[in-house]
């Protein structure tokens, strides 16, 4: 992010001990105490603000440093480069016990400035109180057109959010006087231009004339934020302050605060009442001071709206409109919600709006705050939101899902949305595949975010297609990926595009045959159906190790915990049972991304035993799918370890009645022929070493099994006497026999018979007991349980 040098600067300021800075602040002592400040002194400074501001911590400086930078900083004839040095270096310092500055008598308004951003970083409230009161004294006491009161408006915003009642009801009115004049009645004349007029004559000013719109035409109405020229004046620039600033001043200054009634609260008689008898109000005599301001900041809205249609001619122009049509947005959705009169006023002024911009793809980021308006306010209006929400969750996720401050502002538009839908959040729920894909291709910035939103999200209806979705996310962004390059030139793709070492993804994305998997996995709603998507993970496999999918992979882990845990809190028995099976069949089909698979076996590993606990009965009610799930070449490490947990655990009686002796003899069939495979296999290259745990976890329930049915008791396998040459047995000379197996019929040095054989006194085997349980043929002679390391 820096360059060498950079790099090299701060590793020396880090660097620096407390008696090298000792030394270096009392040569900036001594520099600050000459008459005459020169270019060494704002060097001094320039380093010491490096050194306070390149570590995390908060550097100490002498108390008589810190004392001369206070007295320099409210200097009257110090340079305001060196005002602006000191107060940096003391904001870094903040908060600090040894300031004591005070902005009583500083009329400079500018200086001002520098020290109220002192003493907001310290955010000690009673000098935040003094602060208000001082700058609402300076601000009084100048005209609106007086120079330098452009630097005070951000304090005073500052101010009203840190320490609401820093202002009495008196300054507030009148603040509110002045904010409604200078949105309003600002000059339309460009600033005053100084000539140089050439070597022999005087410098002389020339009237540029009056500011322009964005599209070039002179303007003809009053100055907006979104007026051009040259040269601005003061009143100007205090007009796009107050523009700034006015959102936040309505939401503070207001009686009600934000939390004024809303608008549906009012009936739509009583609300046209209302906007009649505020139109006759503002023409006949004066308003009050906050309706003055309130009033003027709708006719600058409408004004701003209007401007926003026309055509920019520069692009940083057409950026500008977009931002301050959302602002303007935003303002008159506080002015709806805090003077019901304003409402069908904005709504003649929203509905072409809101035709005019979901036409253009470009002004896709502006429709959400017009949808929020909608649906805070469209009750009371008479609008359908829900139509509106259904263009917004059914194209722009389709459509812009690459673009990443679309996805952000979407995601939040979402969260914030929550409290006002309420109860209606079937097309939120509906929409999630399209929501996804908003997650799939940012993944890294928008994970949190959708942690907090999946409660929301998920139901008992759509839990099972999300899980799914969530298990192929990083085979949705491979697809999107391949989606967004299909549709450029072959001249357009970067020279480092997989697919163009891999034509073949291409190829099959256009392909018919498997044209109905991508639909499905880029589906816009919920289908209520899975498909297994096993062919597209082998045609999208040269997209696995893009760093955009390998990122996405790494966020699943946590997605699926935030999943489980808001499943877990209304999951019946038939859903968990469900989420449980599909958790075995999920293990071993996923898309192969490097380290995706053991990542989401350890969370898949840990969700099973709280779906048992949710539902016990479930290992009775699954036997059968559980028998083929371990006795299959099915799941890793962690799965398996869980599942094996589960049925010594919850296979039982005293957890579900139907449980059958029967039942308990074929799982213990099965986990002892695991047991056998796992403990004989001898290491290679192609069969990896099993965990310590599956072993201990089999053995437990193996024992656990046993103890439940009088025929396996003396089955329990218990350690044999006998030692390995090594001195103890290992993982590849187990002391444990599958039963009717002899230790003599398996090749490696003498071993006792079987446990069962020596509690009988001898090799006295049942009948019916000399070969391996009946399991089904994939697993009664398929050779070692592959494992994952």
């Amino acid at each position: 992010m820096f360059t060498t040098g950079a790099e090299s600067l701060l590793l020396q300021a880090r660097e620096i001990r407390d008696e090298e800075l000792g030394k270096f602040c009392a040569r900036v002592c001594a520099l600050l105490r000459k008459e005459d400040w020169g270019p060494d002194a704002v060097d001094a400074l320039r380093r010491l603000f490096l050194i306070v501001s390149a570590t995390k911590y908060n550097r100490r400086l002498e108390k008589p440093c810190v004392a001369l930078l206070q007295t320099t900083l409210c200097s009257p004839t110090c340079p305001e480069q060196l005002q602006l040095l000191c107060a940096a270096v003391l904001r870094e310092m903040s908060p600090c016990d040894g300031l004591s500055l005070s902005c009583d008598h500083i009329q400079n308004t500018r200086q001002l400035d520098l020290v109220a951003s002192v003493l907001l970083a310290q955010g000690d409230q009673q000098q935040v109180r003094s602060l208000g009161r001082c700058v609402l004294k300076v601000l009084e006491s100048r005209q609106p057109e007086g120079p330098g009161l452009r630097h005070l408006l951000p304090v005073v915003s500052k101010v009203t959010s840190v320490a609401p009642d820093a202002l009495h009801e008196g300054q507030t009115r009148a603040l509110s006087k002045r904010l409604g004049d200078w949105l309003r009645y600002a000059s339309v004349q460009q600033g005053v231009a100084h000539s140089s007029g050439g070597f022999f004559s005087t410098p002389r000013a020339r009237q540029l004339g009056p500011v322009t719109e964005v599209d070039g035409a002179v303007a003809t109405d009053f100055f907006t934020v979104l007026s051009t020229g040259q040269r601005f004046t003061e009143d100007q620039w205090l007009n796009v302050q107050a523009f700034s600033m006015l959102r936040a001043w309505l939401l503070d200054s207001s009686p009600g605060g934000s939390s004024a009634p809303d608008a549906d609260d009012r009936s739509e008689l009583e609300g046209s009442t209302l906007s009649v008898l505020s139109a006759a109000s503002a023409a006949g005599h004066p308003l009050p001071p906050q309706e003055w301001l309130q009033e003027k900041a709708f006719e600058y809205c409408q004004r701003l709206l209007e401007q926003s249609s026309r055509r920019a001619l520069r692009k940083a122009d057409s950026d500008l409109q977009k931002a301050c049509l959302v602002e303007a947005v935003l303002v008159l959705d506080v002015l709806c919600r805090q003077d019901p009169s304003f409402l069908y006023r904005t709504l003649s002024c929203l509905k072409p709006l809101y035709t005019r911009l979901r036409g253009d793809p470009a002004w896709v980021r502006a429709l959400l705050p017009v949808a929020q308006f909608f649906l805070r306010h469209g009750e009371a209006a008479a609008v359908d939101a829900e139509a509106v929400y259904q263009h917004l969750f059914t194209r722009i996720p389709a459509e812009h899902f690459h673009s990443p401050m679309l996805a952000f502002e979407f995601i939040q538009f979402c969260r914030d949305s929550l409290p006002l839908l309420g109860r209606n959040l079937g097309v939120l729920r509906t929409s999630f595949p399209n929501l996804f894909k908003f997650l799939a291709w940012n993944s890294p910035p928008l994970t949190s975010d959708f942690v907090a939103l999946l409660p929301s999200l998920v139901d008992a209806g759509t839990a099972v297609e999300m899980l799914h979705l969530l298990l192929d996310l990083p085979c949705l962004t491979a697809a999107l990926d391949l989606q967004l390059r299909s549709l450029q030139a072959a001249s357009e793709r970067p020279p480092w595009d997989v697919s163009v070492r891999a034509p073949g993804c291409l190829e099959a994305f256009r392909d018919s045959q498997v044209q109905g998997l991508f639909q499905h996995l880029l589906r816009a709603q919920a289908s209520g159906t899975a498909e297994r998507l096993t062919p597209l993970y082998r045609l999208l496999q040269p997209l696995a190790g893009c760093a955009r999918v390998v990122q996405c992979a790494e966020a699943v882990p946590t997605l699926l915990r935030a999943f489980f845990s808001a499943v877990t809190q209304f999951a019946n028995g038939a859903l968990a049972s469900q989420l449980a099976l599909l958790l075995l069949e999920r293990s071993d089909s996923l898309y192969q991304v490097p380290g995706y698979e053991a990542a989401v076996h350890r969370v898949l590993g840990s969700q099973f035993p709280a779906l048992c606990k949710l539902h016990p009965p479930l290992v009775v009610e699954q036997a059968k799918e559980l028998l083929e799930f371990v006795g299959g070449p099915r799941g890793g490490g962690h799965v398996l370890t869980s599942v094996v947990w589960a049925i010594g655990e919850y296979l039982s009686v005293s957890w579900d009645r139907r449980c059958t002796v029967e039942q308990i003899n074929n799982f213990f069939e099965a986990l002892e022929a695991l047991l056998f495979e796992v403990t004989q296999s001898r290491p290679s290259t192609t069969l990896p070493k099993c965990p310590p745990q599956v072993i201990s976890v089999l053995m437990t329930t193996l024992t656990k099994l046993a103890s439940r049915s009088q025929d396996l008791i003396p089955s329990c396998p218990r350690p044999s006497a006998w030692d390995t040459p090594s001195g103890r047995w290992s993982l590849h000379e187990s002391p444990f026999c599958v039963r009717g197996v002899s230790a003599a019929a398996r090749p490696g040095p003498s071993r006792p018979q079987s446990l069962r054989s020596c509690q009988r006194g001898g090799p006295q085997p049942r009948a019916g007991r000399r070969t391996l349980p009946n399991l089904p043929k994939t697993a009664s002679r398929r050779g070692p349980h592959p494992l994952p390391p």
